[in-house]
């Protein structure tokens, strides 16, 4: 019997989901921050490089563990990275995975492409998506890919979107800005009085805030949609520069003015409110007038583990997409926080298996 290996790696957590080949899941791990820029060093791992590797060693060895397995069973395994930006981190990642031994084939990518396959057969078009950061990605019938790392520092998502919430109540407190919503918003949230004690609770040496900004991207989009007009603006402007990276990965790939899919996944979008995604399409259309807009609910190591089938030749039919869904982890495994601001995590209507819901492991 054959295995396959999925890994999502980013600086929130990373998920390592093992396989048979007709896309049954058999285990999952998880673990935290593998990004080979940004994991935070201890005293065995002294810098971010060794920490992050770590990191993916031990929750790949529990996910193999659980399912039974050893790593020589792994056929394929693609691991979609955040931190792999360059060709160089590409090649020390795909390096230190066949020290390992975690895998027959390996393939190492940026993590802007692997939810691809998680909306298309083919893994085929452009990708959005916005959680806690923002990413864009895009992959051509002829197999050029392109992935925006770097070059979208300017754009990110919620967490980005937070702190655009708190320049707007700063700025609207000095009388520079049009009063918002927001400002009450904000004051409920982190139950203070004032918006000087906002900004003093994020800047002060001897404070720091209890609540990550990213949970103010909710508040946002929630005040946008009601109708308040500098949240409206900051969403909108926010919508076009995401639109305006899916043009340029299009582009890049020779995808611009064709009928390719525009995939959009993370937790950003899985607010009620429409209005940003509308404004990323909307925009898009403006270069390539028939894109076919997917919004994808599964999560991307879903796709990641399509991925890996499709490097063995699996043909993704509709059977081996029920396999992965129905046997994916909860919802609850995935998130990343219990804060009631938190967006809410996607729902698999279809769910044959019950090895998670009686699972205390992944819990």
């Amino acid at each position: 019997m054959q295995y396959v290996l999925a890994v999502d790696g980013g600086n929130t957590k990373t998920v390592a989901l093992v396989a048979n080949t007709d896309g049954i899941i058999l285990s999952a791990a998880r673990g935290g921050c593998t990004d080979i820029y940004n994991t935070p060093p201890d005293e065995e791992h002294h810098d971010t490089v060794s920490a992050a590797l770590h990191h993916i060693e031990e929750t790949v060895t529990k996910a193999l563990y659980d399912a039974g397995i050893s790593a020589d069973e792994l056929a394929c395994s693609v691991f979609n990275m955040a931190g792999a930006d360059w060709p160089e981190d590409i090649t020390l990642l795909h390096n230190a995975m066949q020290a390992r031994s975690f895998g027959h084939i390996i393939h190492v990518q940026n993590d802007a492409l692997g939810v691809l396959y998680a909306a298309t057969s083919d893994g085929i078009g452009v990708s959005v998506v916005c959680g806690t950061g923002a990413c864009t990605g895009a992959r051509a019938p002829d197999g050029r890919v392109w992935h925006s790392s770097t070059w979208q520092n300017q754009v990110g998502g919620g967490g980005h979107l937070g702190q655009k919430t708190l320049n707007a109540i700063y700025r609207a407190e000095l009388g520079i800005e049009p009063p918002t919503s927001l400002t009450q918003r904000v004051l409920d949230f982190f139950q203070l009085n004032t918006v000087e004690e906002v900004l003093h609770l994020f800047t002060s040496r001897a404070i720091r805030p209890l609540k990550q900004v990213r949970y103010l991207a909710p508040i946002l989009l929630d005040e946008a949609q009601a109708g308040d007009a500098v949240a409206l603006t900051i969403v909108r402007e926010h919508g076009r520069a995401l639109g305006q990276y899916a043009q340029a990965a299009a582009r890049r790939v020779g995808l611009e003015g064709t009928s390719f899919p525009l995939v959009l996944a993370g937790g950003v979008f899985r607010h009620p409110s429409q209005l940003l995604p509308a404004t990323i399409i909307d925009w898009v259309r403006t270069s390539s007038p028939s894109i076919r807009p997917i919004r994808c609910h599964l999560e991307p190591v879903a796709g990641v583990l399509l991925q890996a089938l499709a490097t063995l030749g699996k043909p993704i039919n509709n059977i081996v997409r029920a396999h992965v869904a129905s046997t994916l982890p909860p919802p609850s495994f995935f998130m990343t926080a219990t804060a009631t601001h938190e967006f809410p995590p996607p729902v698999h209507k279809e769910r044959s298996f019950s090895k998670w819901g009686n699972s205390s492991r992944n819990r």
